[in-house]
């Protein structure tokens, strides 16, 4: 495969020579076919990179593995390339790479591939839209996976990975004045500022007679299985939540047996750098890339569908990028007031704080997040058993309050308008003190009829003390990583 861009050039320099050369130049760019786009049915030459552990170590190293995918049976996913966005930094960066996002689109369907658009609740704009049309005509597939129309936050591989940013803020690294700016821009244009999103950017051409365009998982399973689809890329933002997380996106592609890759320089995350691990945005983004290599699937780049060189952004004034890891920052005991820190719940404080906290007595907040089925919460309301009933506590899901079911009792009650069935959920305590001033608190259990479940693992602490930590300003699968999961069985 090689670029468009190069064939074009090649035809300004045979114009700009005299006719006495033409033959030869003629007879080079045959002998030579710069630019020559790939015609129906051609194979997919790819470089698929992923990462490594090193046995016997905590180091990595990356690996390259050739493969070659029969367009036919490939498809590329868009994944919520909206045409506004609550950040306008994010905006900029997508603006930026939509145009080869969209050539490489064109190229894969010209090769044969198929092209699915997934612009998140966006689909009232597309119900006439004939690509929108096919998508119905599509038979069922019975034997769906079971959990193929939902969000998926985690995958076995991801278990004991530690996720690398912290995007409970939303993200957004806009700056104040601008955004405000933003903000009100979108307003005068009829937008929730919050989640303006109308339909999919117009960078990118949707083909009427080829492409598809759907937002649910099981819609997209049904036309990679009545395709006999195999292979699956993935583009579009944000890596960190709608790429990853989506009924279409990695995990899911991953956990339902498609070879899936994410095309590294097509994408973008949200991390705002005024949050842990205090890198400027381009480096969160190769970090979460980083993560996704190493636990989910292999990444390969636009080049290799396109030719010439990977995407780069003019706004990257890094001197070092595409990096895998950063160096670890020093740690001391204003680092677990500053950010949230993973670590198993009633392990020593000793032990979560790297040896920087032998004992802590004051306010410490604990959360972690927990998907519950609707199988799982049909019995009856769900209620909290915290060891530590001694210690004054609070706790809440989702940032409503929970409640102490009555004076003598050691549950408290979860509402069950607080809870999202089948869907991420934020828990967040708040404790006075910890009773041996050792350990970090013991574990909770959740309990809805005969049904328990100890939610004991990894968790995310804090010291010092803000009532604004008893949530996140936005839902909990977008804003906590896949590392402090339960899911209740």
């Amino acid at each position: 495969m090689r670029s468009q861009t190069v064939l074009n050039r090649l035809k300004v320099t045979i114009m700009n020579y005299s006719s006495t050369f033409l033959p030869a130049i003629m007879l080079i760019a045959i002998a030579f076919p710069f630019g020559i786009q790939q015609s129906q049915g051609d194979d997919l030459k790819l470089q698929l990179r992923s990462q490594r552990r090193v046995a016997g170590s905590d180091v990595w190293s990356r690996a390259t593995l050739q493969q070659t995918w029969a367009a036919a049976e490939t498809a590329i996913i868009v994944c919520d390339v909206w045409d506004k966005h609550h950040c306008l930094n994010a905006v900029r960066r997508l603006e930026e790479f939509a145009p080869r996002m969209n050539d490489v689109l064109k190229q894969l369907r010209g090769c044969g591939a198929t092209v699915i658009h997934s612009p998140s609740d966006c689909m009232a704009a597309y119900e006439e839209h004939p690509a929108r049309q096919r998508v119905i005509k599509v038979p069922h597939d019975k034997l769906a996976p079971k959990d193929i129309a939902y969000w998926c936050s985690q995958i076995p591989t991801e278990e004991l990975a530690e996720y690398p940013i912290d995007q409970s803020d939303g993200g957004e690294d806009d700056d104040p004045a601008e955004h405000a700016k933003w903000a009100a821009e979108l307003t005068a244009l009829g937008r929730n500022p919050g989640m303006p999103w109308k339909m999919q950017s117009p960078l990118i051409e949707i083909d009427g007679d080829h492409d598809y365009i759907s937002d649910k998982g099981d819609e997209v399973w049904n036309i990679l299985q009545s395709r006999g689809i195999k292979h699956v890329i993935l583009v579009g933002v944000h890596t960190n939540m709608c790429v990853l997380g989506r009924p279409f996106g990695l995990r899911q592609m991953v956990r339902n047996g498609k070879d899936v890759v994410l095309m590294r320089d097509m994408t973008d995350c949200m991390y705002n750098p005024e949050r842990w691990p205090f890198v400027d945005h381009f480096t969160g983004n190769d970090l979460i890339v980083s993560h996704v290599e190493r636990f989910v699937c292999p990444t390969i780049t636009s080049d290799q569908i396109l030719g010439g060189k990977p995407f780069g952004s003019m706004y990257d004034a890094r001197t070092e990028q595409d990096v895998a890891e950063i160096p670890v920052p020093a740690v001391n005991q204003a680092t677990f007031q500053n950010q949230w820190t993973t670590a198993p719940l009633g392990t020593t404080w000793n032990a979560a704080t790297h040896g920087k906290i032998l004992q802590h007595r004051n306010v410490v907040w604990i959360r972690c997040t927990i998907r519950f089925t609707k199988e799982w919460l049909a019995d009856a309301d769900v209620k909290l058993l915290v060891p530590q009933i001694n210690i004054a506590t609070e706790a809440w899901m989702n940032g409503v309050p929970l409640e102490i079911s009555s004076p003598d009792s050691e549950f408290w009650i979860i509402a069950g308008k607080s809870i999202v069935p089948d869907d991420i959920n934020l828990l967040v305590m708040r404790m006075d003190s910890v009773a041996d001033g050792v350990h970090l608190p013991l574990p909770p259990t959740v309990f809805n009829g005969k049904r328990r479940f100890l939610l004991d693992g990894r968790w995310q602490f804090r010291i010092g003390d803000d009532p604004d930590w008893s949530n996140i300003p936005l839902p909990a699968k977008f804003g906590i990583g896949s590392d402090v999961l339960f899911e209740p069985r």
